[in-house]
């Protein structure tokens, strides 16, 4: 990710006649210790005529010392170097015991080397003041100087000040306000006075503007900027010197580089010298370029680039519609937090505390955008065994057609906004519901917690503690005993109208229960899931009213209009106080009439008359709840919506729907939001085009952001993960009977034949976990004998295809596939095809005509995630015009030895972006380097006598244990502490150089490029309590030598040290992509080959891996 940039400085003074130049001292060198890698350095003098001198001076900066044998009218002075801005942490260092917290004192030896870094200037009163301010209880050293340089940095104001020399602190502090060599002076000043060394230092700031603008505090600089700078840098024992920057607030980081480095601000003057008495014109020039950006993924493309990509969308658009292949694409992109990441929510936990807040606000966003005129339905999502609740699911529906579901977005009440409504509330709504809807009042039930069984629960509760303090090991349990108890068990929990659609209106019934009460099941789920519906008479299965779904393939009518579905329910004027508290509330519940006051049905008679579903209304931490019914028509949910906002109109509050989704119907829109193991999951709406695809894939990504939810996420050592939750694209079409893959079943045949024929496409775009028992294996990652049988099945989708066209049965599809595209276990949904959805027998829902690609990770940029899809839509329109019909290869164990390194990927890749150019579709392979770079990263390069070596990690699949017994179930786990690098080799003689690791040679493999190889390396990363061979050590560090076998010795190497090569565990993961980047750079060196004479043996390849140098295995 690193970038190059050019500095060019030009200091260039005029003389009105020809003067003679004392000898000139210039520091525009960086200095020896400056972190920033420095590329190219060049001065260039004018006058020409002169002579340089290179020196260090006692502090060992670089010095040019000047000589001008002749009178000159101009003195020009230019710079121009090029960088490396290669990100480090400024915060990565150690501190000795002795001065981790501050005040400390040096060692006696120590402060008299720092003496000239001690000397106190003149203790002032406005120092004075400043510094009898400060805080100095014991606190940490690190904490104690951002403290510090933050009070400087708000205390005085910066300005330009172009007067030669230093204010005083004096005069610093009284004017508040001084250039940036005046801040640092004071810094300086102020911590020789608290007995810390410090030194002045001038140098160069680079300000790149930054990919990404932050979402609060300063974004950086509007444009890329540099100028000169002055800071200073403290001594700490244990760190050495650590540069502050009181002028921006921060500690110096790679945009510092340092040119001189004193005690006195006057040492460290750019250019110091005499000049005859003159008149002087000043001309003084800086700018920054840069010239080599690396594919990074916060800003993968140019303009130009995009503008190519794009115009490949729409040939390819205008390809599938002239084709009518009326493919969709949507999607489920995954999202972590910004911050906290180290929370169990967005690691392993699928709930947390603030999961739901961060999806309420997104699904906020969303809504606003795309369904302004639709609804907000809080719904139960998955449950997993395992689970001790099930998940929710944030919805938002609307109309195709335009018409508006829900008028007054107003009505819609926020979670995380307090509110105020009970039991009371809730009475009043459900009885003024019941009266909008016709439906007589006298069946509402009020519903209570099981006094019995809390009680009961109560009474098993330890002796010493009491239901408002449990002390329950059960977080879930402590909280739900101590809300019921607070509550009260004599107090309603909300309401319950039964009710259903049947012959065209609303009906309603009374509720025969064993209990004198409506009791609700215990749980925390909304009360319309806690209903006991099993206490209801008993009905023959004969006479049950199922609901019936409507077929997903049947012939839909147009929706009735918004005005007509309103209308159903004539306007009712809002209540005044007084009549609001007139209807039935908690208090209050009506005697019924003789129409629903019915006697209980005979024994063991079917009670078929009896409604068995019902809606809730329930007030819950204030909000107001509305549970809707099952319903089978999406025209009856629309008209009880329609029903539902009158009565919130007519009442003035807001409410939350809950409970049953509308039935999946083709003329509805869904977008969803829900959670899922460390992630939050969004179910994109389908688009039909390009141009639709771009921008909702943009907005989302954008409207993410601002939600402070991140596609960033990093393991300890700074390996750029992804979210871990994937992004699997749905492909289909606007119905069932559109989906392309129902349609023409051979395109199917020919994406599951070229996937698994390039491997690339399965591991360019994967995630760190793959292999066998991933969540979406390939096809012979599991059993090869798979390859055999999805031979022939492909062959039987062809046969149909052939005999029948485009009529070939859907369920014929279905099962010739199904019990292929499995795991190891069988699973249909764990595939990288997944057809669960495609013409499942399971359920409507399972009807769709959808095909899900389950094999992409979440990519860090919405542009990247655009061009996965383009790349999918145009193998689509290529395989409906000439569709694939080569056999499946077997790869073997080559599969995870070859296609895990880079090189060979990438070679396969270019295979597929050959094809498709072929096939008139102008792929370029730069639009996937930022893939590759999130992919695989690079880790170092070394140049050693003419052999360039380059590192990047590879991918490595993670083996999963044995079960393991756990509370009430089995765990597995995964073995991930096996990892994998590429080494890449260009320039070698492979008659004389060897390349070794740890001493062991690697089984170098050509590429087809003269002197270039590659081979991988596997090794053990990390010492996890339970793993395979666990008696294997960590491999710490790798050494990589360049071996000369003619001279028998490491003509130079480089070292990866895989954890911090100073000892240092993180205990946290990375805040940002930045610290990411330092950690990764961090335990890179080019440095540290094997000293003195190396008799190397020559390579063993392993007969299952032959690309690839286990380092478990031990040399024979």
């Amino acid at each position: 990710m690193s970038i190059h940039v050019a500095l060019r400085h030009v200091t260039h003074y005029r003389y009105d006649q020809r003067v003679t130049l004392s000898p000139q001292v210039v520091r525009l060198r960086p200095a020896p210790h400056c972190r920033t890698p420095i590329l190219s350095y060049s001065l260039t003098i004018e006058p020409e005529t002169h002579f340089i001198n290179w020196q260090q001076d006692p502090f060992s900066n670089y010095l040019a010392r000047l000589v001008f044998p002749e009178k000159t009218d101009h003195f020009k002075i230019t710079v121009d170097l090029v960088a490396e801005m290669s990100v480090f942490n400024p915060f990565d260092f150690f501190l000795e015991p002795s001065a981790e917290q501050f005040p400390f004192g040096y060692d006696p030896a120590l402060a008299q080397e720092l003496q000239p870094y001690l000397v106190k200037g003149e203790l002032t009163p406005a120092l004075k003041a400043f510094i009898d301010e400060l805080d100095l209880t014991p606190v940490g050293t690190v904490d104690f100087l951002v403290a510090l340089n933050q009070k400087i940095h708000h205390a005085i104001r910066y300005l330009i000040r172009l007067e030669p020399g230093v204010q005083t602190p004096e005069e610093t502090l009284t004017l508040a306000s001084g250039s940036c060599r005046d801040s640092g002076w004071l810094m300086a000043q102020v911590l020789r006075h608290l007995g810390l060394a410090t030194r002045f230092v001038s140098g160069y700031l680079i300000q790149l503007k930054p990919d990404v603008k932050s979402l609060d505090g300063p974004s950086g600089a509007e444009a890329d900027f540099t100028d000169l700078h002055a800071w200073c840098e403290v001594y700490l024992p244990g760190a050495g010197w650590i540069g502050l920057d009181p002028t921006s607030g921060l500690f110096a980081g790679e945009g510092h580089i340092p040119l001189a480095c004193s005690p006195e601000p006057s040492s460290a003057a750019p250019v110091t010298g005499a000049v005859d008495k003159c008149e002087v014109s000043f001309i003084h020039e800086m700018d920054v370029t840069r010239i080599l950006e690396s594919p990074r993924v916060t800003l993968p493309y140019t303009d130009a680039q995009w503008a190519e990509i794009d115009a490949l969308g729409q040939q390819v658009d205008a390809d599938l519609m002239t084709q009518d292949v009326r493919l969709t694409m949507g999607g489920e992109p995954t999202f972590v937090a910004d911050h906290d990441r180290d929370a169990e929510e967005w690691n392993t936990a699928a709930i947390g505390p603030t999961k739901r807040g961060y999806a309420t606000e997104l699904v906020q966003k969303l809504r606003a955008r795309y369904g302004s005129s639709g609804f907000l339905h809080f719904g139960q999502g998955k449950w997993y065994p395992g689970e001790p609740l099930p998940r929710w699911a944030l919805s938002v529906y609307w109309r195709k057609d335009g018409q508006p579901c829900w008028h007054n977005p107003a009505l819609f009440a926020d979670e995380r906004l307090p509110s105020h409504y009970t039991e009371d509330d809730a009475g009043r709504f459900i009885h003024r519901l019941s009266e909008t809807l016709g439906l007589d009042s006298s069946c509402i039930l009020p519903a209570y917690e099981d006094t019995w069984y809390y009680l009961w629960r109560e009474r098993q509760l330890p002796v010493n503690v009491d239901p408002f303090d449990a002390r329950l090991d059960d977080e879930l349990e402590r909280t739900r005993l101590r809300r019921i108890f607070s509550h009260g068990l004599d107090k309603a929990v909300g309401y319950t109208l039964p009710i259903a659609r049947q012959l065209g209106r609303w009906c309603t019934g009374r509720w025969f229960l064993r209990d004198e009460r409506l009791y609700l099941l215990p749980g925390d789920s909304p009360m319309g899931l806690r209903l006991p519906l099993d206490s209801l008479p008993w009905v023959d299965k004969r006479d049950y009213p199922y609901l019936i779904e409507v077929d997903p393939f049947a012939a839909r009518h147009t929706l009735p209009a918004a005005a007509e579905l309103r209308a159903q329910y004539p306007y009712l004027a809002p209540l005044t106080p007084a009549q609001q508290k007139a209807l039935p509330g908690s208090t209050t519940v009506s005697t019924g009439n003789a129409e629903f006051n019915t006697p209980a049905p005979a024994k063991f008679s079917s009670a078929h008359e009896v409604v068995r579903t019902a809606l809730c209304v329930e007030a819950r931490l204030g909000v107001l709840y509305v549970f809707m019914p099952p319903l089978a028509e999406v025209e009856d949910y629309l008209g009880l919506l329609a029903a539902i906002e009158r009565t919130a109109e007519a009442l003035k509050v807001k409410i939350v729907l809950e409970g049953y989704p509308p039935p999946r119907d083709p003329r509805l829109t869904l977008l969803q939001v829900t959670p899922d193991p460390g992630v939050i999951e969004v179910n994109i709406h389908p688009a039909s085009h390009w141009e639709e695809l771009v921008e909702r894939t943009e907005f989302l990504y954008q409207a993410a952001h601002e939600t402070r939810l991140s596609t960033e996420k990093f393991m300890l050592d700074g390996r750029h993960t992804g979210t871990g939750g994937g992004n699997h694209f749905v492909l289909g079409g606007a119905t069932p009977a559109d989906s392309p893959f129902l349609r023409r079943p051979d395109v199917l045949a020919s994406l599951i034949a070229y996937w698994h024929n390039h491997p690339s496409l399965s591991y360019l775009f994967s995630g760190l976990f793959i292999g066998p028992t991933s969540q979406a294996p390939r096809l012979d990652e599991a059993r090869n004998d798979q390859v055999y049988e999805m031979d022939i099945a492909l062959q039987e989708v062809r046969k149909a295809v052939a005999k029948q066209g485009s009529d070939v049965s859907p369920w014929v599809i279905d099962r010739i596939l199904r019990n292929l595209l499995v795991d190891v276990t069988g699973n249909t949904h764990r595939a990288e095809f997944c057809i669960d959805k495609l013409y499942s027998p399971d359920s409507s829902t399972g009807r769709l005509g959808l095909l899900e690609l389950r094999a992409f990770e979440m990519p860090p940029h919405a542009r990247m995630s655009l061009v996965q899809q383009l790349l999918i839509r145009a193998l689509v329109a290529r395989f409906w015009q000439q569709p694939y019909h080569v056999s499946l290869t077997r790869w073997g164990t080559a599969l995870h030895d070859r296609f895990m390194l880079p090189t060979f990927v990438q070679m396969d890749f270019e295979d597929v972006l050959a094809e498709l150019n072929d096939a008139g579709y102008s792929f370029e392979l730069d639009w996937f380097a930022p893939h590759f770079a999130f992919r695989f990263p690079r880790m170092g390069e070394l140049d050693v006598r003419g052999v360039h070596l380059e590192l990047h990690h590879a991918l490595e699949p993670w083996h999963v244990m044995g079960e393991e017994g756990m509370a009430g179930t089995t765990v597995r786990y995964v073995d991930s502490s096996l990892e994998r690098i590429e080494v890449k080799v260009s320039g070698l003689n492979d008659n004389r150089h060897v390349i070794t690791v740890n001493g062991q040679a690697l089984p170098l493999h050509p590429t087809g490029r003269a002197g270039e190889y590659v081979a991988g390396v596997r090794y053990r990363a990390w010492n996890p309590p339970n793993a395979l061979h666990p008696t294997i050590d960590v491999h710490a560090p790798l050494v990589f030598d360049v071996v000369d076998r003619w001279m028998e010795r490491s003509l130079g190497g480089c070292q990866y040290h895989v954890a911090h090569p100073g000892g240092r565990n993180y205990d946290s993961f990375p805040v940002n992509a930045y610290e990411a980047e330092s950690r990764r750079l961090a335990r890179f060196f080019t440095l540290g080959h094997t000293p003195g004479p190396m008799a190397v043996s020559p390579a063993a390849p392993s007969r299952e891996l032959p690309f690839t140098l286990d380092l478990r295995r031990q040399p024979r």
